[in-house]
């Protein structure tokens, strides 16, 4: 059986915060309909980790076996569950009234798909995140200089890709960068876990401090069907905020490369000392924007997908 079911799904106290778990890296992915990246995303990734749990929820799609596949050719480093519950969307009026212990809350299926980790660093992935082989590779190796143990939220994040009316690559400027404090490896501790926000799910690590240490993924959500947006069943939940987030998207400027690492930097400019100095995630977002000239020095996006993610430079530069 390649595929675990859970029609019960259940999250056990202190699960999450086991000090027992043993040194190595896990990476969990919440699915729906992900059949478009969900090969890539898992096959660029799973070198690097000790294991990947795979959990997905309401596919329509090719997910199910997508995943039953790969977990055949990786075995006991690919974990795949089907969380059987409806899981009400982020921004529908269900998701906002849904208490957070209910099977039918994104925040339980979140923490669901965390649980089911069982090493002491774990980072949470999308089904559409495609990583860049060498800095990942480099980040998991000095993890693993540190016994896989981690008194701080090792921030990354990913270029959001997008095309452009000639048909080749941009950076959508609505929306150029995916990650933002929310991605990241930590080890769990007992504070661990999702909570509500009316608005999304959010993650608590229990105070343990942030830093930005790369980026790690090139994030194709925008390169999907429907532009990712689909999952958010818009039709049928005319309340949720999403509409706006796919109307910026849709009427916004995408920029060549070089061009949007010199309008990120230019805003990096602007930013105020003193507001870095008083606001965390504020700083945070300013050393994530600096980094983007040093991470992508490439004359285009072709180039550097190429340079960074050579064995899958074909599959994003074609779809």
């Amino acid at each position: 059986m390649t595929i675990s079911i859970a029609e019960n799904p259940q999250v056990q106290l202190g699960q999450i915060g086991d000090p027992a778990r043993p040194a190595g890296i896990s990476a969990f992915l919440r699915v729906k309909n992900g059949a478009d990246y969900i090969e890539p995303t898992i096959r660029s990734h799973i070198r690097h980790f000790d294991e990947i749990v795979a959990v997905f929820n309401g596919c329509t799609d090719a997910t199910p076996d997508i995943l039953a596949r790969l977990a055949v050719e990786f075995g006991k480093r690919l974990r795949v569950f089907n969380y059987v519950p409806e899981v009400f969307p982020p921004g529908s009026h269900n998701y906002a009234a849904e208490p957070a212990d209910s099977p039918h809350s994104l925040v339980h299926y979140s923490n669901f798909a965390l649980a089911q980790t069982r090493y002491s660093a774990v980072t949470k992935l999308d089904d559409d995140h495609i990583a860049l082989d060498a800095p990942l590779d480099e980040m998991c190796r000095l993890i693993r200089l540190r016994g896989c143990r981690l008194m701080e939220i090792w921030c990354f994040s990913g270029l959001n890709l997008a095309r452009m009316a000639d048909g080749s690559l941009g950076i959508p400027m609505a929306d150029p960068i995916s990650g933002s404090g929310d991605i990241g490896f930590f080890t769990p501790a007992q504070a661990t876990g999702f909570r509500h926000d009316p608005r999304f799910e959010r993650f608590d690590c229990g105070g343990i401090p942030r830093r930005f240490t790369g980026f790690l993924y090139w994030h194709m959500k925008y390169l999907k069907n429907a532009a990712g947006f689909a999952n958010y069943d818009l039709e049928k939940h005319p309340e949720s905020r999403f509409h706006g987030k796919k109307l910026e998207f849709e009427t916004s400027e995408i920029l060549p490369l070089p061009e949007f690492r010199l309008r990120i930097g230019h805003g990096c400019r602007l930013t105020s000392g003193i507001a870095l100095r008083l606001n965390a995630k504020l700083r945070l977002k300013a050393e994530r924007d600096r980094a983007v000239a040093e991470s992508f020095p490439q004359t285009s996006l072709e180039n550097a997908i190429a340079e960074t993610s050579p064995e899958f430079a074909e599959l994003i530069l074609g779809n």
